[in-house]
Order: C-alpha cells, then structure tokens, then sequence
C-alpha cells in the first residue's frame, strides 16, 4: 500500500499529522491502519524488533502527570480526543449516526428515569453489586522474610450474569438502543463473553441480534457460541485475516454502515470512534464505583495497586476510572505477551506498538512500516487483538498507568495458580492479571493492597486449558 494515499481523517495517508478531526469519506478506512508519527526503520530491525526487554515493576514517578489532564471533563475533549488519540476516523455514512448517538447518550445519562432502570437491572438482572474478596491464601504465597505480604482483593466479575464483565456495558447499550428505537443490534466478539452478554440483553429486551466472530474463536469457544445461539442470537463467522477478534469487529462496522438506520452496534471494548471509547467506559465504571466504596468500608481507605488484564480495555477502564484523579493509587495493565514481546507472535500492543488508525479511532496499534496490521497472538481470544483503547494509549504516554506484558505460558500459571490457592477459575484473561503478581510482588514494600479486577470466569476456556495443560 502506497504511503501517500486517499484522505485519512482529513489528512493525507503517510503524510499527516496526527491533530486531525475530519472523518475520512471511504468505509475501508476504518480497518485499515495509517502511521503517522514514527520514525522510519532503518535496516537494524522494525521498532517491534529493538524495543527493550527489561521490565520495571517499581512504582514509577508520577509526579510530572498533569492533573488537569485527568480531570473528567478532558476526558475526552469535546472533539472525542483523549490528547491526541481517540477522535472519528469513520465514513461520512456513520458520521449521523455517531452524532445521534453522542446526543442521545448525553441525553440519557441526564435522565434520572434511565438511570433507574439501568440500576435496577444491574442490581436484579446481573447481579451487581458483586463482591470485594480477600485472597488470603493467594496473599501468603508472597510473604516476605519480614513476615509482611500484600494483601490480594479479587473484584468479583466473574460473578455477574453471563460470567464476566462485559453485561455491563451490554445492558447499558442494548438499552439505548431501544430508547433510540433501534431493534436490530449487531456486536463483535472474540472471547465469546460480550456476544453472550449482547445475546443476553437482546433476549431479555426483545431485540433482533447478529454477532460476530472469528471462525478461529468459535472453534476455542464452542460453549459461548452455543450459549448465544441458545438465547436466538445468529452467529456469524468470519474467516478473513486471522479469523479472530480484529476481523469480526471489521466485518460487524461494515454491516453497520449498510444498516446504520435500523441498526446499533453495541461496541464491547473501550474503543473505536467517539462516542464508543467513552461511553463504554462508563457503562463499566460502576465496578471502579462499588471498588472504592468496598475499600473504605474495608480498611478505610484507597487501594495502593489496582491491576487488571488489558486486551481492548474495557475491563481495565472500568476499574482505573474511578482512581485516574487519586496520585496515590498505582494503575497497571497487563497485556498478551503470547510467545514473548521479541517475537511475532503476541498482542502486546502498548508495549510494542506505534500509533495508528484502527477502527475509527487514534490509538497504539501492532504494525508494520508500511501501517499494515501485524497479525496479534494470545492464548486468550479476548486479548488477541491488536489495537486499544485510546484512553488506555492516552494514560500511557501521560504517565498515569503502567502496562506490562505477560506470557501465553505464564497466563497458563495464572490460571492454574488462582484455581488451586482459591478455588477460583479465573478466565484466561483475567489470568495474565494473575500471572503478573508473581513478577510485581517480590518488590512490593510492606503489606501493600492490591485490588485485581477478576474480569471473568473460566468456563469458557476449559477446552484451551486441557489441550494446553495435558491435564
């Protein structure tokens, strides 16, 4: 692909800069990526290649983060910006429909009624609020010469109705839709736990549902398909590129723009074009809200670390939002390292990654010199994805969250590790989360307390675990 190509957010592929707020006119840009401010490689290897290996788990300086920044109304800026990522990198057909979105959103966000009705759902529907538990003995595992550990604290996702978090955001759009009078709702999944959530919602509402999903993903996911299916969801596989979470959410924005009229896409990761980034944040930030309320009735006080897997962000985002404006509570998410950051075959993209268009928006991506996508690896189908969240990308370059990577082998750990010190089994997501404890502890001062979002369960991935594991 030529780097001086069609307009791109109102700017010229490859040549741009990356301030631009226009919406590009052809739909094929919203899944295929553009690089816009990284240096050209020379012949000693691709950025991927020669980034750094060393990882820094000390609690990093964050005195230089501005706090104006991080306040609510910044985030995002009235253009859907989150610093320079984020914004509408969309066709001109679903411009409309994201302004129409964008007001009615604001609109029920305001509306006492529709906060009422959410709550209640969440409260009797899903089952929220779900608890904060103690992981006592998986605390111990850590203790020190001195005597001292940290103390481990599960956000119990996992929990909710349909085993994890994302009904959540669902439930919040699925509701939207039919305040806006849209009965036909589309969704991509990867995992399968946002498709069974959509499903979910739509059964409970009365709302036509067509998922999309990797072809890849459905043969690892075989009991969420069904679950979706059983609840009258039509499935749809998608066998282009990689057949996973990346080409199901392309295929789900290009149905989209054909049916914008009659349709809403409940988009189930903190990502693509504003108002999505946002309002799916927000949607999850109630497990953020209920964290920093269980704390205080706990001990008093605020979390020292909250930690949770990143894939596109939702979970993360959830959680971190409540504490982005408190200094003292360290942010950290862990992505897919698959088979190691040094090689090709991994998801780790605000490790490893460059910024880029992907899907309508502004963030890190994992690509190539020419701004083509390069394919993501991870055990986890909900982590193999190769953009994020442009929020997630903003915190990283703003010094707010830390992100680190752990391995398809050391997510494996993690899932064993939490099953047997707990009785707890975490999906393999929320397991790369818990495979990083046994990097971040060892140099953790005292008994500090660290709140880990445990996004889901592991049902799903039984299947991926005995073929992995020989169990």
């Amino acid at each position: 692909m030529s780097s001086a190509m069609t307009r791109v957010g109102g700017c010229t592929r490859g040549t741009a800069s990356l301030g631009a707020q226009q919406p590009c006119s052809s739909p094929c840009h919203i899944i295929q990526p553009f690089v816009k401010a990284a240096p050209a490689m020379s012949s000693k290897g691709s950025r991927r290649q020669r980034a750094s290996t060393h990882v820094n788990v000390q609690a990093p300086d964050r005195s230089s983060v501005d706090p104006a920044t991080m306040q609510p109304s910044m985030r995002p800026d009235p253009m859907g910006r989150f610093g320079k990522f984020g914004g509408k990198y969309v066709p001109e057909t679903l411009i409309p429909a994201l302004s129409e979105l964008e007001v009615e959103y604001k609109k029920a966000r305001a509306d006492p009624k529709f906060k009422e009705v959410l709550d209640a759902d969440l409260k009797d529907y899903v089952g929220r609020e779900t608890p904060l538990y103690y992981a006592e003995r998986l605390s111990q595992r850590y203790t020190k010469p001195d005597g001292t550990h940290p103390r481990i604290y599960l956000k119990r996702e996992d929990l909710n109705h349909t085993g994890a978090h994302k009904i959540n955001n669902s439930l919040g759009q699925a509701l939207l839709a039919k305040r806006m009078g849209k009965q036909r709702i589309i969704a991509e999944t990867g995992a399968g736990q946002h498709g069974v959530a959509t499903a979910t919602v739509c059964a409970r509402l009365g709302l036509e549902c067509i998922i999309y999903m990797g072809s890849k993903d459905m043969e690892r996911q075989q009991l969420n398909v069904f679950r979706m299916r059983l609840m009258g969801a039509e499935v749809r596989p998608v066998s282009t590129g990689t057949a996973t979470l990346k080409d199901a959410t392309s295929q789900a924005i290009r149905d989209w723009v054909t049916n914008v009229e009659s349709t809403h896409y409940i988009l189930g990761s903190a990502a693509g074009p504003h108002p999505y980034p946002m309002m799916v944040r927000d949607f999850q930030s109630v497990i953020g809200k209920e964290t920093r309320e269980q704390c205080m009735e706990r001990w008093g006080g605020l979390p020292d670390i909250v930690l949770a897997c990143v894939g596109g962000g939702s979970n993360a985002m959830g959680i971190f939002n409540e504490f982005v404006e408190e200094p003292s509570v360290r942010l950290i998410g862990v992505e897919a390292g698959g088979e190691g950051v040094m090689s090709q075959k991994h998801a780790a993209t605000l490790t490893k990654g460059s910024p880029g268009v992907l899907h309508g928006s502004l963030s890190y991506l994992l690509q190539d010199d020419e701004g083509q996508i390069i394919d993501p690896h991870s055990v986890s189908a909900g982590l193999d994805y190769p953009g994020i969240g442009p929020e997630h990308a903003f915190f990283k370059d703003a010094g707010r969250a830390e992100y680190h990577a752990v391995t398809d082998a050391q997510a494996l750990e993690g899932f064993k590790l939490l099953s047997r010190a707990e009785g707890i089994l975490p999906a393999l997501e929320t397991s790369h989360a818990i495979a990083f404890l046994d990097i971040l502890c060892p140099d953790l001062p005292g008994s500090q307390s660290i709140v880990i979002n445990c996004s889901g369960r592991g049902d799903k991935d039984v299947n991926t675990a005995i073929r992995l594991l020989g169990m």
